[in-house]
C-alpha cells in the first residue's frame, strides 16, 4: 500500500509498505480521507520517515474475530492507541490512558498511521458514520470539530455565552462552528487575515489581531457590561494567548487550554482565588459523545464546506504541507487514493 512519506532529501510524496493485517480486535479500514493536521511541521523540521497522521474515515475491510465492527462499515477512526480496560478508558476519557494498547502478537506491529491506504485500529474505536453523511463531512469528526465539541461540552457553552477563541487555525475555526452551534457568540483572536475573515464568514461575531493595540479592551467592549467572556478556548499553545484568555475571561468565568504550548504567567491569588475561574485542559471528547458531535455535523453542512479549503491527492503531500505552512487555509484532506 501507499503512504505519506518524508526522503532523506528533504522532500515529500508516498512509499510502499506491506499491507496491514487484522488480528485479535484490531481491524483493517481502507482509509477513503485523512484530514491534515500538525504533521506539515515535520517537512520543515527536517525529520524523515513515513509514520504520519492521526485522523481518518473510512471503511472496515478486515477483521479477525467477530466484535464491534463489520467489513463494510462506514467509520470514524478515533485517535490513540489506548488500552481500554483502566479507569480513564472505561470513562471514555480514553485519550488521557496512561498504559497504551496491550497484549499484541510479538510478530504484529499495526499501522497507525492515518496518512496511508489502509490502516489498524482496535474495533471500539471504530465509530459508525450515518448513511447520509459524506466521507468528507464525518472526517470533521477528528481533529476538525473534536477537541473544541469536548470544550464546549465541559464548559457547558450555551445561547448565554459570549465565548473567546484564542487561535483561529483549523482547531479554533471548528470552535467557532460547535460555539455558533450551541448559539453563543464567538470573538476570535488570531493575527491572519485569510484566519479572521474564515472565522467570520464560520459565524464569528469579532475577529481581533493580537498585535493591536488595545486587544484586551476592545474584546471586553463585545461583552455584556464588559466585564469579561463567559467561556474561553486556547488553540493556539501560545503563551501571550494563554495570559490574553486568563485576563478576558470573566470572574468565576471557565477556559479551556487545547494547543499545544509551554509555560505562562498564572497567578494563584489574582487569577485562581479571586477571580475564581476554573481551567481545563482538553484534548479530545469522551467516546460516549461520538453521535452527538455527528448531530453537529448533520447540522452545519454549509459551514462545513467553508470549513474544508483544500483537497488534495496524497501523491502532492508536499504540496499540501506546504499550503499549510503558509496558514492561508481551513481544514485540509488527503486522499489517499490519488
Amino acid at each position: 500500500m501507499k503512504v505519506a512519506t518524508i526522503f532523506k532529501d528533504g522532500t515529500a510524496g508516498t512509499s510502499d509498505v506491506p499491507d496491514p493485517k487484522s488480528v485479535s480486535n484490531i481491524a483493517v479500514v481502507k482509509v477513503h480521507v485523512a484530514p491534515m493536521c500538525t504533521e506539515y511541521k515535520a517537512l520543515f523540521g527536517n525529520k524523515i520517515g513515513n509514520g504520519f497522521g492521526h485522523e481518518a474515515v473510512g471503511e472496515v475491510v478486515e477483521i479477525a474475530r467477530p466484535g464491534r465492527v463489520q467489513v463494510g462499515d462506514r467509520v470514524v477512526v478515533q485517535p490513540g492507541a489506548p488500552c481500554g480496560a483502566c479507569y480513564i478508558c472505561l470513562g471514555g476519557d480514553y485519550i488521557h490512558c496512561e498504559h497504551g494498547l496491550q497484549g499484541l502478537p510479538d510478530d504484529f506491529s499495526p499501522n497507525t498511521s492515518t496518512m496511508a491506504q489502509f490502516l489498524n485500529k482496535v474495533d471500539w474505536l471504530l465509530t459508525p458514520i450515518p448513511d447520509n453523511l459524506s466521507y468528507e463531512h464525518a472526517s470533521m469528526a477528528c481533529c476538525g470539530l473534536g477537541p473544541t465539541y469536548g470544550a464546549v461540552r465541559k464548559m457547558n457553552v450555551n445561547s448565554y455565552d459570549t465565548v473567546l477563541i484564542t487561535g483561529l487555525g483549523a482547531v479554533g475555526l471548528g470552535g467557532v462552528i460547535n460555539s455558533t452551534h450551541l448559539g453563543a457568540k464567538v470573538i476570535g483572536v488570531d493575527p491572519n487575515p485569510y484566519r479572521a475573515n474564515l472565522a467570520l464568514e464560520l459565524g464569528a461575531a469579532a475577529v481581533f489581531d493580537p498585535n493591536e493595540d488595545g486587544v484586551l479592551d476592545k474584546i471586553k467592549q463585545e461583552t455584556d457590561g464588559q466585564r469579561g467572556v463567559d467561556k474561553a478556548m486556547d488553540c493556539s499553545g501560545n503563551s501571550s494567548a494563554h495570559r490574553l484568555m486568563i485576563d478576558a475571561v470573566r470572574r468565576k468565568g471557565e477556559v479551556s487550554f487545547i494547543g499545544e504550548g509551554k509555560d505562562f504567567p498564572l497567578f494563584a491569588s489574582a487569577d485562581m482565588l479571586r477571580k475564581g475561574i476554573s481551567l481545563h485542559g482538553i484534548w479530545h471528547y469522551n467516546l460516549s459523545d461520538s453521535l452527538n458531535i455527528t448531530k453537529v455535523i448533520e447540522r452545519n453542512s454549509d459551514k462545513l464546506d467553508k470549513f474544508i479549503t483544500h483537497k488534495f491527492p496524497m501523491t502532492q503531500v508536499q504540496k499540501a504541507w506546504e499550503l499549510q505552512a503558509t496558514m492561508n487555509c481551513g481544514k485540509v484532506l488527503l486522499d489517499p487514493w490519488l
